[in-house]
């Protein structure tokens, strides 16, 4: 008896997982009997469905995301771009998209295809300036926009389209460096060739700046030399005219200053006219005989 109630225990729990089952707040889900889609189930919660008959596939509600391949594309004026972007999107009518691409894997590929389509055509109607400088984000809300309308016949919402790179193809890329490289190293030589050009221009004022200055200096010292000059022969003229024995010996004993050194042996001649004061206590000849006699 016992085991009896094990197996209808057992058989109930088996007929209770195959009727119940639970969609939580992340997903979505639609009933399938025969593979065929009978119903449609978004509100989380526990639900039954016929068992062995039906069966319950799970779709996502959450914002999921498409990351493609980078694709070449060609704009307006002809050049060659590299475009990496990734597509946020949602399913918002599961019934429909299981009808339309099955899987989330079958989604990706239309959704792509699509995103693809419709930034070749955006691209191909603006410049390489414009996309890299000042159009990228309004070429991602019309890529957006448009390429929502043709998903909503999947079940699908795109919710943005975003551009994570937009370069020139490798190939390419080399030689625009070089060519800026190029450019900046002219602009360089032009800089430096200026600034050469303004050094010479302010070494040129600076020398002749300090050429008028020592010749105006050396006009100067001349002048006050001269004036120096002038002064001291006025003085010595004064001195002399005052007394001319003193003058001659103040200007004989600077002469002996300039000529002898401390500890010098002189020999010098009695009649020795410059040495005169260094001897006879510096009386002329005449005045020494008169003085013996």
């Amino acid at each position: 008896m016992s085991s009896i109630i094990i197996i209808l225990l057992v058989i109930g729990a088996i007929i209770a997982s195959q009727s119940l089952f639970i969609v939580d707040e992340t997903n979505q889900a639609i009933i399938l009997q025969f593979g065929e889609p009978i119903k449609t189930v978004q509100t989380p919660g526990l639900n039954a469905k016929v068992p062995f008959l039906q069966n319950v596939i799970l779709f996502e509600k959450r914002i999921l995301s498409s990351d493609a391949p980078p694709q070449e594309y060609l704009t307006t004026d002809k050049k060659r771009l590299v475009v990496d972007h990734v597509t946020r999107w949602q399913i918002t009518d599961p019934l429909l998209f299981f009808k339309a691409v099955r899987t989330e894997a079958g989604a990706r590929a239309r959704l792509d295809d699509i995103v693809f389509s419709e930034l070749r055509q955006e691209l191909a109607i603006i410049s390489f300036k414009d996309v890299i400088a000042e159009e990228r984000e309004n070429i991602e809300e019309r890529v957006a926009k448009s390429s929502a309308e043709k998903a909503s016949e999947f079940g699908i919402n795109v919710v943005d389209v975003r551009t994570k790179r937009a370069d020139l193809p490798e190939e390419v890329e080399q030689s625009v460096f070089d060519r800026m490289r190029a450019e900046r190293q002219r602009e360089s030589s032009l800089f430096r060739a200026e600034g050469e050009e303004q050094a010479n221009i302010i070494r040129a004022q600076a020398d002749r700046a300090g050429t008028v200055i020592r010749a105006e200096g050396e006009r100067e010292a001349q002048q006050l030399r001269g004036e120096g000059e002038a002064a001291a022969i006025s003085i010595y003229a004064e001195a002399l005219s005052q007394d001319p024995e003193f003058y001659a010996f103040s200007r004989r004993l600077e002469a002996y200053a300039g000529i002898l050194n401390q500890g010098d042996t002189v020999i010098i001649p009695a009649d020795a006219e410059f040495f005169r004061f260094l001897i006879n206590n510096g009386l002329q000849p005449a005045a020494v005989v008169q003085q013996t006699e």
